[in-house]
């Protein structure tokens, strides 16, 4: 466990707290205008998929690309500003009356519109996997009506569109079939100028003995939602066989996951923390040894992205992930981190121990996966490619 860390700023990031009048104006700073449209702040999808890419545009001083975002209750009052847009970016919206009239709108001044998803969610057919990854009770009606509505209309909303954004590979092929002249761009999800900001501060003090390490060897999961209970599943015996093997072992989870099964009785070893802000959780992941970032291996996991690994690899903490695309595209596998299949969890976990007690080749590999992390997920390396997908989006609609 690494002690005396830096304490995290405030957490409330300037994009969410801004007025429509701020909002606006924020459109007309430079030469081309894209809107973002999301139904209503959260701390996912709105973070990743909006937040940070309107706020990278914007300080990104050398793209001619201003931005903004709008939710659902403002759009019937944007109607004016439509023609002024040189396109729209959809996220993750489920399809509805406001959006209808927006898109109509859109359509109409030649505007294109573009569809931007994160998961395996906008197509009805797999409805029956994204349940059974997600814990649902599969048992109830009344859930099943409920996803395949939402996959219903997220699927009409992509529908609408010209064109597509996405995260990682997988979901470009998923996305294809709906844009059938490859109109389909991916930018992936990426540290905002913040975390940015503040996780090179938390990585300095790792580096520089400021934040010393003391007591046990800690192993971090941060996906901690109920979501996410077989996707931990997939690491949980190991982990059990590890911790009653070694003593000087902790597991840290952050979240709501009730720890069961082999875990159960090894509980005093075990902390969980509450749900925190994306800041705090930066410097939870930095306290830590070993996070890591198991998941289920299927259709819906497949298309997962890699964010679990370069968050915490930005805070120089080293890194045991399931060997999906995204992970082991991300992971140079020994030098930045661990992408294992199921059977290898074991080896996996007993090396990323025995790394964490020989300080001077964990701050080696771990110096690589931050300079990694920062060249390819920081906020300043994602806004170019960011503003040449809108455009290139753009251009193949037809418009630009």
């Amino acid at each position: 466990m690494f002690a005396d860390l830096p304490a995290p700023p405030s957490a409330a990031p300037p994009v969410w707290g801004q007025s429509l009048a701020d909002r606006i104006g924020q459109l007309f700073r430079k030469q081309r205008r894209v809107a973002w449209i999301y139904r209503s702040p959260d701390t996912s999808t709105f973070r990743y998929r909006v937040a940070n890419m309107v706020a990278a545009l914007n300080s990104d001083e050398d793209s001619d690309v201003s931005a903004s975002w709008f939710g659902d209750a403002e759009l019937d009052g944007l109607h004016h500003l439509v023609g002024h847009l040189d396109a729209v970016v959809v996220v993750r919206y489920p399809y509805g009356p406001a959006l209808s009239r927006f898109m109509a709108r859109a359509d109409a001044a030649g505007v294109p519109l573009i569809f931007d998803v994160d998961d395996l969610v906008f197509d009805p057919g797999m409805v029956p996997v994204v349940m059974e990854a997600i814990g649902e009770d599969v048992e109830r009606f009344a859930r099943w009506q409920t996803w395949y509505a939402l996959t219903g209309q997220l699927q009409a909303t992509a529908s609408r569109c010209r064109a597509a954004l996405t995260t990682v590979p997988p979901l470009q092929e998923r996305l294809a079939t709906y844009f059938p002249d490859g109109v389909v761009e991916v930018v992936p999800n990426f540290l905002d100028r913040r975390q940015d900001s503040y996780s090179r501060e938390l990585l300095g003090a790792k580096q520089d003995g400021s934040a010393a390490r003391t007591g046990p060897i800690t192993i971090g999961y941060f996906s901690g939602s109920p979501t996410h209970a077989h996707d931990f599943a997939v690491a949980a015996p190991a982990l059990g066989r590890l911790l009653r093997s070694d003593p000087d072992v902790r597991l840290r989870v952050v979240g709501s996951i009730d720890v069961v099964g082999d875990l159960t009785e090894l509980s005093s070893r075990i902390d969980v923390v509450p749900f925190m802000d994306y800041l705090s959780l930066q410097r939870s992941i930095a306290e830590v040894e070993v996070n890591i970032a198991p998941l289920q291996h299927h259709a819906f996991t497949v298309c997962k992205s890699e964010l679990k690994y370069f968050e915490a690899a930005a805070v120089g903490t080293w890194t045991v992930a399931s060997s999906t695309p995204a992970f082991a595209a991300a992971i140079d596998d020994g030098r930045t981190g661990r992408a294992v299949r199921a059977h290898e969890w074991d080896d996996a976990l007993a090396e990323a121990v025995a790394l964490a007690r020989d300080p001077q080749e964990y701050a080696a590999r771990t110096a690589a996966a931050a300079a990694s992390a920062y060249e390819h997920y920081g906020w300043n390396a994602v806004a170019q490619r960011l503003g040449d997908a809108v455009t290139a989006c753009c251009r193949r609609a037809g418009v630009g």
